[in-house]
C-alpha cells in the first residue's frame, strides 16, 4: 500500500478510470453482440444499431481506451457482415 498522499490519490484515481474503462468496454461488446443478432435477423434497424456501434468504438478508441486499429478491425468485420447479408438476401 502506498504511503504517500499523493500515491493514494492516483490509486484512487487509476480505479476509478478502471471502471469506467470497463463500462465503456462492457458497453462495445454488448452492441457488438447488438449488431451481430441484428444483421443475423436482417432487421431493418440494422443500419442504425451497425453505426452506433460504429461510433461507439470512435469515441473508444479517440480515449484509448481500445486501441485504433482494434476499433477500426471491428468496425470492418461489421461492415463485411452486412455486406454478405446484403447480398445473401438479394
Amino acid at each position: 500500500m502506498a504511503n504517500l498522499r499523493s500515491a493514494l490519490r492516483d490509486i484512487k484515481k487509476s480505479r476509478k478510470r478502471a471502471e469506467r474503462n470497463q463500462s465503456v468496454k462492457s458497453a462495445i461488446k454488448t452492441f457488438m453482440k447488438k449488431s451481430r443478432t441484428a444483421i443475423a435477423a436482417g432487421d431493418e434497424a440494422t443500419v442504425a444499431v451497425v453505426s452506433s456501434t460504429c461510433a461507439l468504438l470512435d469515441k473508444a478508441a479517440k480515449r484509448n481506451i481500445i486501441h485504433k486499429n482494434a476499433a477500426n478491425r471491428r468496425k470492418s468485420r461489421l461492415a463485411k457482415l452486412q455486406q454478405q447479408a446484403t447480398a445473401a438476401s438479394a
